[in-house]
């Protein structure tokens, strides 16, 4: 009697673990589509717009309460995309498409030129829930275009025309 005691208190203990660790698994209730998708290329000071797909895969209501983007200096996120459009919350099984967020890239300059950042949608169970439920992240490359090329090559050419004046002069 004893030792089948011993081993039910072992099997509730066991068991007691398991679902403790299912519970504490499930960290992502959103998914977005495409994750990786996110490397865009431009000239300087252009304006690019994120779109996503969000699924609930979760068996109850899904609140989207927030966002916590963050970018690199330079860069410029508007998040009001999201948080004029986007609904507040998904039913178990809903989709939705739209766009996210935009950035602005920063005037061509001698500063660096690749930029990353990433975007957390934040909500839950309840309507004052803050916890992560998907991160995106994003990589822009800043890239000017072929006038910027030829007007500041045609002003460096001026300025050497110019010095070599005054040096025959």
């Amino acid at each position: 009697m004893k030792k089948f005691r011993n081993l039910l208190i072992l099997s509730l203990t066991i068991v007691g673990f398991l679902l403790a660790g299912t519970a504490a698994k499930a960290d992502t209730v959103l998914t977005l589509d495409p994750a990786s998708a996110y490397q865009y290329q431009a000239g300087p000071g252009g304006v690019f717009t994120f779109a996503a797909t969000v699924t609930n895969n979760e068996p109850f209501t899904v609140f989207l309460n927030g966002d916590s983007p963050t970018v690199d200096a330079g860069l410029t996120l508007d998040d009001s995309l999201f948080l004029n459009n986007w609904p507040l919350s998904l039913a178990s099984g809903d989709t939705y498409t739209g766009e996210l967020f935009t950035v602005t890239a920063p005037a061509w300059g001698l500063g660096p030129n690749f930029y990353t950042g990433s975007f957390t949608l934040q909500g839950g169970v309840d309507g004052n829930a803050a916890d992560n439920l998907a991160t995106v992240n994003f990589n822009i490359q800043v890239t000017p275009e072929p006038s910027s090329f030829l007007l500041f090559g045609g002003g460096v050419l001026t300025l050497g025309v110019l010095a070599g004046r005054k040096l025959l002069a």
